[in-house]
This record gives C-alpha cells, structure tokens and sequence, in this order.
C-alpha cells in the first residue's frame, strides 16, 4: 500500500484556479488533487460542477436550485466551461508530474438529495431516477478520469473521492423534500452499497455526523474521508473494523477556515490518539492515516489555505518517520 501522508478535501478560495493548482502541488505533492473554486458561482459549486458531468441529463438552475431539463442550457455550459479552464490548467501546472492524483466529485446520493426532477420533487424520491442519475453519473466520471489521464500521462492513478455530506440525512430519513414541508423516506443500506459498486473503488468524503462506516465498508470503497473533530467513541468498533479491512482514512485535523495553526504534533494528535485507542501497530498509521483539513477550504484566505495543507503534510512527515515521536510530541 503506497503513502499518501497529506492532501486536501478538495475546495480552495478565490477565483484563480491556476494559483490554486500550483498551491496544490506545492504543499501537497505525495497526493495532488484538482482543486474546485466555487467563488466562481453558477457551475462551480458541487452540485452544478458534477452535474455538468452527466451523461444525457443536463440540469439547470432554477429559484430553488438544480433542476433536470431537456437540453443542456447556459447553466450546463458554465459548469463545462469551468471545468475545462481547470483541466487546462491542471496540464499545464501537473504536466510532467508521474504519482497519484485525486479528483473530487458529489456523489450520487447527495446529488439526488439536491437536484430536483422536471415536474416533481427530489430525485431522492423516485428509486428510478436515482439508478438513472447513478448509471450517468458513473458513465461521466469515467470519461472524465479518462481525460484527465490523456492530458496527464504520468499520472500513475486517480484517486475517486464521492463528495456526500448528504449521506447520513439520506439513510435516516431527514431529507426535506422539495416544498421543505416535509421529509424523504430514508434509502434502504442495500441501495447505497450497490451504488458505490458502480465506481472504481472511490474514497467517500462525508464532513456530517453519523458516517455510516458499516455501508461504506460492505459496499467496498477504499476510503473514508472524515473530520477527526465529529468522530465519537461509539465509531470506534465501525472504523476499527474498517481500518481491519484495509481501508484508508483521510483524517480533517485542522480547521477548513482561517485560525492560528498549532505545531506538527497537536496536528497529528487526533490520528495518533485515535490508532492508540483502537489498539494498532504504530507503523500502519501511516500507511492507513492521510491528514487533509476538516473540510474545503472555500471559505479559508488564500494564504490560511496554504499554511493548512502545509500543516498537514508536515505532521504527516512525522507521523511517517516516528509516530511515537509524534505522540510524545502531541503529549507536549
């Protein structure tokens, strides 16, 4: 299993995606991603970036959001538009780079949480149209990593994260349906573990409380992105069995917006205290344990985004090096 030590979840500030691709592959070069830039507005933000990857059901904006449509409109355009600038980009900046790379995009049960039918609620709400939203959505991800491998050739793999915060309000049963007056029924397990299998082995980022460890490990994923902060003792025996299986753990463990950055040690005390409890060989932290910040970092000044990936991928270091180093450090 190849070392990851660092990356980031996958949103940056500002509008300047050239200045953020380079940041990228500066303070987090072990695992690389392509940064999204919602400040852009219409078509940057998670929903409309990934629906303009959809394969025959383009969307559009409406007052209350996302809405299928018959035919790809300026809506559509914009977010094709923005992701080809940042493809450009990402040649440009990454092109004689060989390693790992991670693309983010929302995943299907998010997606369908937030995006609306033509004439109807949520399509969270018809079992058909989220199998038809997961087939295009899997279709579109693949000709995506498809072109981005032609444009990066030394690109050794991608690195799929599904983006899906909505998860946890999806298998609960919380999900307001499109008046707000009223609440979606929860998604059988079964559903959302045959969804996942409809993707290449992909990370699932989830920043919500309540990550369903259990689904994400039957469905087979190979990692879980979390906030350290939001992880409770009664998770311990769900990612105690998921670290068992071999999954990654993408770790938040700085802040997505601007504070002041402790030292590399109090960084890594939340992975370090976390192995320690669940009662595993220090030398599979690293091997398992990849440090990002909490969340995006959209909401973050350029230069708090910086130092925060940065901070990450130095307390990463000693995690590697030492980790018991690292818990005397924390300990400090």
């Amino acid at each position: 299993m190849s070392t990851w030590e660092a990356t980031g979840v996958g949103s940056h500030p500002g509008e300047d995606h050239f200045e953020a691709i380079r940041v990228v592959f500066g303070e987090v070069p072990g695992l690389p991603y392509l940064p999204e830039l919602p400040a852009r507005g219409v078509g940057a933000d998670m929903i409309g970036r990934t629906a303009g990857l959809l394969v025959e059901l383009p969307v559009e904006v409406q007052p209350s959001g996302w809405r299928l449509t018959d035919r790809p409109g300026r809506d559509h355009q914009r977010a094709v538009d923005h992701l080809r600038r940042d493809l450009d980009g990402l040649e440009e900046v990454g092109h004689d780079y060989s390693g790992p790379l991670k693309l983010q995009v929302c995943g299907p049960w998010t997606l369908a949480g937030s995006i609306e039918l033509k004439h109807g609620d949520k399509m969270l709400s018809d079992p058909g149209a989220v199998r038809d939203l997961t087939d295009s959505l899997a279709q579109g991800v693949a000709d995506h990593c498809a072109d981005v491998r032609r444009r990066l050739p030394g690109v050794t793999e991608i690195v799929l994260q599904l983006d899906e915060p909505g998860l946890p309000g999806v298998l609960a049963g919380t999900v307001p349906t499109a008046s707000g007056f009223g609440r979606l029924a929860a998604v059988e397990e079964w559903r959302v573990e045959e969804s996942m299998r409809s993707f290449d082995a992909p990370i699932v980022h989830c920043c919500a409380p309540s990550v369903p460890f259990d689904v994400l490990r039957r469905a087979g994923v190979r990692g879980v992105s979390v906030d350290a902060a939001l992880l409770r003792r009664r998770d311990d025996d769900s990612v105690g069995e998921a670290v068992e299986a071999g999954l990654r753990f993408l770790l938040g463990v700085v802040p997505g917006r601007d504070t002041r950055l402790p030292g590399v040690g109090v960084v890594a005390k939340p992975a370090l205290e976390l192995w320690r409890r669940l009662g595993f060989a220090p030398d599979r932290l690293a091997e398992q344990v990849v440090l990002t910040p909490a969340c995006g970092l959209a909401g973050a000044s350029p230069a708090y985004a910086r130092a925060a990936l940065a901070a990450c991928r130095k307390a990463a270091q000693v995690l590697r090096e030492d980790p018991e180093a690292g818990s005397q450090r924390g300990e400090r």
